[in-house]
């Protein structure tokens, strides 16, 4: 997937419904338990410019402000309507916004979809009015909306303050989690803020491209339980990633993303490992609890990227230092290896006990001195070899812990630090053990816009984000989209009468797909008869004797061979291959009397490797995505496996190959040769431009792949052909 540089498509039509110039509240009310009431306090309180349409047919007045009866009887211009009423009213007051010329209504009640058959037809009824006025939902079931900077405050939160961090979550508490870690940070302020609810109209990638152009926000954090089109979520990633970084904590697994497949692919698809590398693919920064999501947003939104994952570390005890080196290497983050020019600079001003090897641990140095913290960072900062800086341990409580009167070098460390953060394009990131009590020091490095952490393994994991995301920036400038292939007739034909005969391919069609675009595939013949038979094993005679052979049942009605005893493998002579058949013919009609068999598959047996495998699902939500991991019998097991949505970049595969756990193996181990990556690479990127030439294939799996130092052999190849699609090749019709 490439993301497009600067800027996205269009203009977001949101802008006019989340900062708008007029709010109609209808339901508001005098009553300080309804949520009329408090919406109007969190406009009037916040002091919002704009105008304010009070809706009660039983009121004058509310909060000072002139009430009407009715939508129609507003005689300004809203942009904007809250409604919060019970959901029964709800399709009727759409329609009565939609003649009103309001362009967009949040929905607070519950009682749609989310309960049941009733309630989703009441859902269906709101949107039927909705597209036929014009109107645009938030919701139903929502939490509510805020805009800070325009202040728009429909929750009527108390001690949110403005500031660039906007917020979409499906959860209303996570959002008051988060204000009340930002009120105890004290540095966080927030943009916007929408409770997405049921997503009935506007989703979760709409509001992350009205994120993306919003000037107000710097990093866009969004708390996921679930994407309604996950596909069209990350297309806009790929746009708004490129500009600004976007934070994901994605609760569970999708579900509904998950359906019955007859594929190893399918099967391990839907997870909640593929929808975190499909985010990580497309730019995303995606943290895996959710007291990371506050600290990453304002680490990536104060210091952006880094330029790679090489960190240098600098700490006033060697306990801590281990306990970062440790969270450091789990992270995938290396420890830089300082230069001899640097290490001799830190010699100089620090006492012989100290070590310069990275983790720098200045050994008491700074007991008298704190500043020198400061002269670390920067010595270590002009280092070539350093991506970014992590300072580790008590700074901000030297005063306390020792004597007050090193406040002042204490102080004067800070505004060094300070001053570096404006000369360097590399992070500075700070944990000390003082951060709860938030002593001066700290106090003044926080104002200053530097991140203060009070855990280690937050502050790692900023560092991880901030690598994270300067490698995607550099690598994606760099992509060059893949060459697309088109159908060949033949193939497509191929497709169709699958389709007609309403069956997936066979196994010889499949590896017929694959060979005629260029995948090494084995070469195989289809045994209909005794004659065949005969012909096979003279095929496969060469000078040096028989060579072993495999067999394979051939039917529509048996997917999984291996379970139906439909796979013999080292047959030597015509006689292993008789008696083979035989024994296939007889397990196969035992385990299913009823199956059409066809024939038998016979193929030269594969030199031994290691066996991967490589699968597409069209998944309902991301649709289609591709599967790279460790093959053979144990994929569902050991689920070493990655993912990536189609179409692939390069890059996209080769990093697939790199990220699982397997990479060891396929790198070669214990006197095996490595494998040949980049062949598996090429094969990555082929069966990718298969997918987008052929909607008609559903799912795949080739399963397994020998891969070899000089190449690989696909051993078993599956295509499951999707019913509802014709084929678009004329003369598959013919």
């Amino acid at each position: 997937m490439n993301p497009i540089e600067g800027h996205l498509p269009t203009r977001s039509p949101l802008h006019d419904i989340l900062a708008p110039t007029g709010i109609a509240v209808i339901g508001a009310s005098s009553d300080p338990t309804k949520r009329g009431y408090k919406a109007m306090v969190g406009l009037v309180k916040d002091g919002y410019k704009g105008d304010i349409y009070p809706v009660n047919p039983k009121a004058d007045m509310i909060l000072g402000i002139k009430a009407w009866p009715s939508v129609t009887a507003i005689p300004g211009n809203p942009q904007l309507a809250l409604i919060c009423t019970p959901a029964a009213t709800v399709p009727a007051l759409i329609a009565e916004c939609g003649r009103r010329g309001i362009k967009g209504a949040i929905i607070l009640a519950s009682g749609f979809a989310e309960t049941g058959d009733e309630g989703a037809a009441l859902e269906r009824e709101m949107m039927a009015r909705a597209e036929a006025h014009g109107v645009r939902i938030i919701g139903p079931n929502t939490s509510g909306v805020f805009n800070l900077h325009h202040r728009i405050n429909l929750l009527a939160l108390d001690n949110v303050k403005a500031g660039d961090v906007g917020i979409i979550s499906q959860s209303g508490n996570m959002l008051l989690s988060l204000a009340l870690e930002a009120q105890h940070n004290g540095q966080v302020g927030f943009s916007t803020y929408v409770g997405p609810g049921n997503q009935s109209d506007i989703g979760f990638n709409d509001y992350l491209r009205y994120l993306g152009e919003d000037e107000n926000t710097r990093v866009a954090a969004l708390y996921v339980e679930g994407f309604r089109d996950g596909r069209k979520f990350l297309e806009v990633a790929c746009d708004v990633t490129a500009m600004k970084p976007v934070v994901v904590y994605k609760s569970g697994s999708t579900e509904q993303g998950q359906k019955a497949a007859s594929s190893h692919t399918g099967a391990l698809a839907g997870s909640y490992a593929m929808t975190v590398d499909l985010l990580r693919q497309a730019g995303v920064s995606v943290v895996q609890y959710s007291d990371e999501i506050l600290p990453v947003a304002e680490g990536l939104g104060l210091l952006q990227k880094a330029r790679g994952k090489r960190v240098a570390v600098i700490s006033d005890g060697g306990g801590q230092a281990t306990i970062a080196s440790d969270r450091l290497a789990e992270a995938g983050l290396e420890l830089a290896e300082l230069s001899d020019t640097t290490r001799q600079r830190l010699r100089d001003i620090l006492i012989p006990q100290a070590s310069t090897i990275n983790p720098v641990d200045v050994a008491g140095s700074t007991d008298a001195h704190p500043s020198l913290l400061a002269t670390c960072m920067e010595i270590v900062a002009e280092d070539d070899n350093v991506d970014s800086v992590f300072l580790v341990g008590m700074f901000g409580g030297y005063s306390i812990r020792f004597a007050e009167s090193l406040l002042g070098d204490e102080m004067r460390g800070a505004e060094a630090m300070v001053d570096l953060s404006h000369t360097t394009t590399k992070p500075l990131v700070i944990y000390s053990l003082y951060t709860p009590i938030k002593p001066p020091a700290l106090r003044r490095l926080h104002e200053a816009g530097l991140p203060i952490y009070a855990s280690i393994e937050q502050s790692v994991r900023v560092l991880a984000a901030l690598g994270e995301r300067g490698q995607y920036l550099a690598q994606s400038r760099n992509q060059v989209p893949e060459t697309a292939v088109e159908p060949k007739p033949a193939l497509s034909a191929l497709f169709a009468q699958a389709q007609a005969d309403g069956r997936d391919l066979f196994e010889y069609e499949a590896k017929q797909l694959l060979r005629d675009h260029g995948i090494d595939v084995p070469l195989e013949l289809v045994v209909r008869s005794e004659e065949e038979l005969v012909e096979a094993a003279a095929r496969f005679r060469g000078a040096a004797g028989d060579t072993p052979l495999a067999m394979k049942v051939v039917s529509r009605d048996i997917l999984h061979k291996s379970d139906a005893g439909g796979v013999k493998l080292n047959l030597v002579g015509e006689q292993a291959l008789r008696q083979a058949r035989a024994e296939i013919l007889d397990a196969c009609r035992a385990y299913d009397p009823d199956a059409e068999i066809e024939g038998m598959l016979v193929t030269p047996m594969a030199r031994k490797g290691v066996e991967v495998i490589v699968g597409v699902i069209r998944d309902p939500i991301f649709g289609p995505v591709l599967m790279f991991g460790l093959g053979g019998i144990f994929v569902e097991i050991l689920v070493d496996v990655a993912f990536r949505s189609i179409p692939l970049t390069r890059h996209d595969a080769c990093s697939m190959v790199e990220q699982i756990k397997a990479k060891k193996i396929l790198s070669g181990v214990r006197g095996e040769s490595a494998v040949d990556k980049g062949a598996l690479v090429d094969l990555l990127l082929t069966v990718s431009r298969i997918v987008e030439a052929y909607p008609q294939l559903s799912e795949l799996d080739l399963n397994p792949v020998i891969a070899h130092a000089d190449g690989y052999a696909v051993v078993d190849a599956r295509v499951i052909v999707d019913r509802t699609i014709e084929s678009t090749d004329k003369e598959a019709h013919a």
